[in-house]
């Protein structure tokens, strides 16, 4: 049976229940960092479950993408709160980060006693094609709906070249939309353009909330002290793991003196080689710093803000889809967040494709989601089982 078009009116409301069933079932397996979570609720979302249209899907990862904070996991808040109000943001929001808080605070207690990191090498050996795969796959939908015109694949070469020549996403995105209302102001007056636009711009609002950030201070690791340090992380950052790294560094290697060099290299690494938010690296940190009560504290600090930027601004998507220049602005953004994620697949693509092996089971992959549309989550797993079967072959012989 074909799965319906996403150009179809939203056809139904997910329950709290599906909504914590297939979050805290992504958080388990959804490894390869944002652009890989995104793939992989567009898959189910948008095309298996039909909770949103590919529209509405693109409207919420735009504004993702707008406001700091792990632009997958906003997404996710997104989609819970579009789904299910208030309550719906707080269940998908807390079930896609709880099952990698669980994995990430049970590798920190393996660290802390062994000092060692636990062998997954071979595991993500086989799960990093398929995660391609699926990026892959996703790009090619969303695209399809994207890019509604010429122009519009004209801003996606632009930013695409922008992302690749190592522009700052943020400024990607700005890119992105100025050039999508650029055309908009052309065709309508000055006096509209002056009236409309002030009225609906979703960065003043996130900005407003950033500027109340609060510093961290004391040279005490206290729990109060290591919350703080991890808010104004979440409440400030744009951009990748490798974004967070340089904050954590400044903070707490250089500043604060918490962690050593090698230490803050080990939490991001576990942070980008374990399913869900690459941003758990905070709870990571926090393990390591004051046991499980830092590793709540950290991932609550990180966590809030993005909780708080989606609950200030899903309710002006619609208001901007209603304004011309502001529509205008978050279809050049979306666009734009596109090509930011189709230069972490060629990334990605080349840490995974390694040899001919990866390369079989990247071609195995794409058959078997375009052709059978058999579930992501089943080749991930698959891929898991394949690497560990291949581990202990090796060790055993």
């Amino acid at each position: 049976m074909q799965p319906r078009s996403s150009t179809d009116a939203a056809r139904r409301r997910a329950s709290l229940g599906e909504l914590a069933a297939y979050f805290l079932t992504l958080g388990t397996i959804a490894f390869g960092g944002p652009a890989a979570h995104i793939a992989l609720m567009e898959e189910q979302v948008v095309r298996r479950r039909a909770w949103l249209t590919r529209e509405e899907f693109l409207d919420l990862l735009g504004a993702a993408n707008l406001i700091p904070g792990p632009s997958s996991t906003e997404l996710a808040i997104f989609i819970g709160f579009r789904q299910a109000g208030w309550r719906g943001l707080v269940v998908a929001g807390v079930c896609f980060i709880m099952p990698a808080f669980l994995i990430v605070t049970g590798i920190a207690w393996t660290y802390r006693r062994f000092g060692a990191l636990p062998a997954v090498a071979a595991v993500l050996y086989a799960v990093k094609p398929v995660v391609i795969a699926v990026v892959l796959q996703a790009l090619r939908g969303l695209a399809q709906t994207a890019l509604k015109s010429r122009w519009m694949v004209v801003v996606a070469l632009c930013t695409l070249v922008a992302a690749a020549l190592g522009v700052p996403p943020l400024s990607v995105l700005g890119i992105g939309a100025l050039l999508t209302v650029f055309p908009v102001i052309m065709r309508t007056s000055k006096a509209r353009a002056v009236a409309v636009l002030p009225r609906f711009t979703t960065p003043s609002v996130a900005g407003g909330i950033v500027a109340g950030g609060v510093a961290a201070g004391g040279a005490i690791v206290g729990l109060w002290p290591l919350f703080l340090v991890f808010l104004k992380v979440g409440a400030v950052l744009f951009g990748s793991g490798y974004v967070l790294l340089a904050f954590l560094h400044g903070d707490l290697v250089q500043r604060l003196h918490w962690l050593t060099e090698q230490q803050l290299l080990d939490a991001v690494a576990v942070g980008q080689m374990t399913p869900g938010p690459v941003f758990t690296t905070a709870t990571f940190v926090g393990y390591v710093l004051g046991g499980l009560p830092g590793a709540v504290v950290a991932t609550l600090g990180i966590f809030v803000p993005s909780f708080v930027y989606v609950a200030a601004s899903g309710p002006l998507i619609p208001m901007l889809r209603r304004s011309a220049i502001a529509g205008a602005a978050l279809s050049g953004a979306t666009v734009a967040s596109l090509a930011l994620m189709a230069v972490v697949s060629v990334q990605l693509g080349r840490a995974a494709l390694v040899d001919a092996m990866t390369v079989a089971i990247l071609a195995a992959s794409l058959v078997l989601l375009v052709k059978f549309r058999v579930s992501s989550a089943w080749l991930i797993l698959g891929a898991a089982v394949l690497g560990m079967g291949s581990m202990l072959l090796l060790h055993g012989g």
